[in-house]
């Protein structure tokens, strides 16, 4: 065991979440170290498909949102690279009448929020986009929106963060988590003994076990979702692609590859997933539909990874109600890559001034428990 480690804050967990409460900390002047199982972003946030939309998000999640899009906007400046972040839009598909009236009640529900979506009907759609295939009946537009590279923007926030000063641990494992009554106590398997009255959840699908060992429990489970990427093709789509109700998603990176998800993979291991091969069938089956262009484009390859979802699909962001200086930052199901920079900041937020300027109340974890929620927002 070495000389025990102290800082104001220890973050367990290295992804994008983790990382962005680790760089908001330094710019607020708060000594931090971070603990990573593995490397920073190499789990969830960096393999998932790299939407950063706003449309779609509960009417809960708009706020976080909003926060993170005016982030994203400044990602060279905060992080020295651009993660190749682009506002080509998003547009949600609708494949029936249905659809189409779901994305006009979802547009009006969250006017205020600047999203300045538009509705296009079928006739729109063909003509701005003419790649789109038949099943596409109109859909809803919102122009800036777009996506990015989690390969890139994830281990460049941690990188960011530990430039202005943080300690990061990569491959090091947290074995232990103790709280002797005036700090908490972390041991790793790498031999390491860190002490900070600050504690930050941020462990993505095995956070639950943390907050269960301080008598928060959650009903968080495990998801996989399935990607795969196309040989470069030639640029035809210019925006990120959605469907209302789910089943695919898609992009064109600036090489030419098309990014594609869908469907549900299956776990390994604890640790690892992957996709089988109906879920690829029928991610490709569904995305052919409507895009025929990629009807024989080579896939290069597929992955998967390990999400964590709550019954509501809301994330737990906040204080936790049974141990003091613990605060927590997980269950994003699906959403972590757009609203992680903005989460992060509001985890600083609450360390540093034990309240956030944004509206978070809907995420506490006494939802899942008869314990009050303590005050967050102001």
């Amino acid at each position: 065991m070495t000389q025990p480690l102290r800082s104001d804050v220890a973050i367990v967990g290295g992804g994008i979440v983790g990382a962005s409460a680790a760089l908001a900390l330094r710019r607020l002047g708060l000594s931090v170290t971070l603990l990573e199982r593995d490397f920073c972003g190499s789990r969830s946030s960096g393999v998932n498909y790299g939407g950063v939309r706003r449309q779609g998000r509960s009417l809960a999640q708009l706020p976080l949102a909003q926060r993170a899009h005016g982030i994203w906007a400044r990602l060279p400046e905060l992080i020295g690279q651009g993660g190749e972040y682009i506002r080509c839009g998003h547009l949600k598909i609708a494949r029936s009448q249905a659809d189409l009236a779901s994305l006009e009640a979802y547009r009006e529900r969250s006017r205020g929020f600047g999203m300045d979506l538009q509705m296009l009907d079928g006739r729109t759609l063909r003509e701005r986009y003419p790649w789109l295939g038949a099943h596409a009946v109109g859909g809803s537009l919102c122009p800036q929106d777009g996506h990015a590279n989690p390969r890139l923007v994830s281990p460049a926030i941690a990188r960011a963060a530990a430039r202005l000063g943080a300690v990061i641990h990569e491959q090091c494992r947290v074995d232990g988590i103790a709280h002797d009554g005036s700090v908490f106590v972390l041991t790793t398997a790498t031999g390491l003994e860190l002490r900070a009255p600050f504690l930050l959840n941020c462990a993505g699908a095995w956070s639950g076990a943390i907050a269960a060992q301080f008598g928060e429990p959650v009903p968080m489970v495990p998801a996989h979702p399935v990607m795969a990427v196309t040989e470069p093709l030639p640029l035809f789509m210019n925006l990120s692609l959605g469907v209302e109700g789910g089943g695919i998603y898609a992009r064109q990176a600036v090489r030419g590859n098309c990014v594609i998800g869908g469907s549900r993979g299956f776990a390994i291991d604890a640790e690892r997933a992957r996709p089988s091969r109906e879920a690829i069938s029928l991610v490709l089956a569904r995305t052919v539909e409507l895009l025929p262009r990629l009807r024989h484009a080579h896939i290069i390859r597929s992955w998967s990874g390990t999400e964590g979802y709550l019954p509501d699909h809301e994330p737990v962001i906040g204080p936790s109600a049974t141990r003091p200086g613990l605060i927590h930052g997980f269950g994003f199901a699906g959403a972590g890559f757009q609203t992680g920079p903005a989460a992060g900041e509001v985890l600083a937020e609450l360390v540093h001034a034990g309240a956030s300027s944004t509206l978070i109340d809907a995420f506490s974890i006494s939802r899942f428990s008869r314990v009050p929620p303590p005050a967050t927002s102001t």
